[in-house]
């Protein structure tokens, strides 16, 4: 039975996962694979209350669709290239281990921060959200990781920063096998408005169903922006960059007309070439409403109060 979901709720760490296996990575990894193995659906950010206090009505992606059915065109323009061709990824995080990012720009403490350093700032949260991609599908994927906040935090952003800017690992002596084509403009650019960087929602993300993330999903990190489309995502971060001007994305640049730089999940403007009224969730039949900001509406809308959507799409 599908239900429809029409009042979002913030994440609640007792919702996500018991907080004192928050602390313990085995412990993580086993309580996924039980409520998983089980087939219960979880509770999730904007789809754990159905109508009436129904059963939930979604459940976790599985874990071989989640990683083997990716966007990276990093590693390739097919669904299936990122996976076949992860080893190369996992070869240049080897050689550039311990792998660092730096955060520059417009911020009173820059610096270069490894894993441990973003780890040490906060300690990971397991994050459960719903992924949708402008193609008109989606998933539901259990992450771990940081709250981008408190990164930004810790560099204290300067009061002419207004947008932060995400930069994907580019290496043109030693290009993934991706980036031997001019498909896009390496490196892969991303960016957000301040607030939006700032948002509690908003994830660096080091981890994927309880384990370590892997090459086709964004390792070592990666941006999660659960209510914006999926290529917002910047994957295998290397520099993020507080800036006065709003950044001009990969896809923004590649095609505007096509990809705006907010890209909010929005049902009602369509991709000039398809509609954004339905999506397929990955492993079910049929297709299902998709949600306002991907049904995190009552924790972001106040973002975009008087802006007109269509217009900044």
């Amino acid at each position: 039975m599908r239900y429809r979901i029409r009042s979002p709720h913030p994440p609640r760490e007792w919702e996500v996962t018991d907080p004192a296996l928050a602390m313990d990575r085995s412990a993580r990894r086993s309580f996924l694979r039980s409520v998983i193995g089980a087939g219960a659906a979880l509770a999730l950010p904007g789809c754990g209350r159905a109508d009436e206090g129904r059963p939930l009505a979604e459940q976790l992606t599985e874990k071989e669709a989640i990683t083997g059915y990716n966007n990276y065109y990093e590693l390739g323009t097919g669904k299936t290239d990122p996976k076949r061709n992860a080893d190369a990824l996992a070869s240049l995080i080897d050689r550039l281990s311990p792998w660092e990012f730096e955060v520059d720009g417009l911020v009173a403490r820059p610096g270069r921060f490894s894993l441990d350093d973003l780890t040490g700032l906060k300690a990971p949260e397991e994050r459960i959200y719903r992924m949708r991609c402008v193609e008109g599908w989606s998933m539901v994927i259990p992450w771990e990781g940081v709250p981008l906040k408190a990164l930004l935090d810790r560099v204290e952003p300067t009061g002419e920063a207004r947008f932060v800017r995400f930069e994907t690992v580019y290496r043109p002596d030693n290009p993934l096998p991706g980036q031997t084509r001019s498909v896009l403009d390496w490196p892969y650019v991303e960016g957000l408005r301040l607030d939006e960087a700032m948002h509690p929602l908003t994830l660096l993300a080091t981890g994927i169903y309880g384990e370590t993330l892997t090459p086709q999903n964004g390792a070592p990190v990666r941006l999660v922006v659960p209510w914006k489309y999926g290529f917002k995502g910047g994957k295998s971060l290397v520099r993020i960059s507080l800036v006065r001007e709003q950044p001009t994305s990969s896809w923004t640049a590649a095609a505007p007309r096509e990809y705006g730089f907010y890209a909010n999940v929005n049902p009602e403007v369509d991709h000039p070439r398809w509609s954004q009224a339905t999506e397929r969730r990955i492993g079910e039949w049929g297709r299902r409403d998709t949600l306002m900001f991907n049904g995190y509406a009552e924790e972001v809308a106040h973002l975009y109060k008087g802006m007109d959507l269509k217009k900044h799409y």
